[in-house]
């Protein structure tokens, strides 16, 4: 019986051996892991500015040619509108002077 303790007890701390060089193990992967997502992360974070030019730089050509051509619509629009204010002005002008001479129309 003791013969029989005894290799269990030795079962025993083997097993125990074992599940320690296991644990440890779990450990180190889980150590590693860690790190290579770190390293991942940090090129990513590295790449980002690189994966996100091109969409900025198109981004920023577009809207320059919207700005442009509000630019040019509005541009358009004032040198219209400042034409009818000549004209209106004229036609002012012209029904003043009318009012001034002639009073009884």
């Amino acid at each position: 019986m003791d013969d029989q303790l005894q290799r269990l007890l030795e079962a025993e701390t083997r097993a125990q051996a074992v599940i320690d060089a296991a644990s440890q193990e779990r450990q180190r992967i889980i150590d590693d892991t860690l790190a290579t997502v770190r390293d991942a992360e940090a090129r990513f974070e590295a790449g980002r500015v690189g994966l996100r030019a091109p969409f900025l730089s198109e981004a920023l050509g577009r809207a320059d040619q919207a700005v442009a051509g509000f630019t040019r619509k509005y541009g358009e629009r004032q040198r219209t509108l400042r034409d009818l204010a000549a004209r209106h002005e004229s036609d002012a002008v012209d029904a003043a002077l009318a009012l001034l001479l002639d009073p009884s129309e």
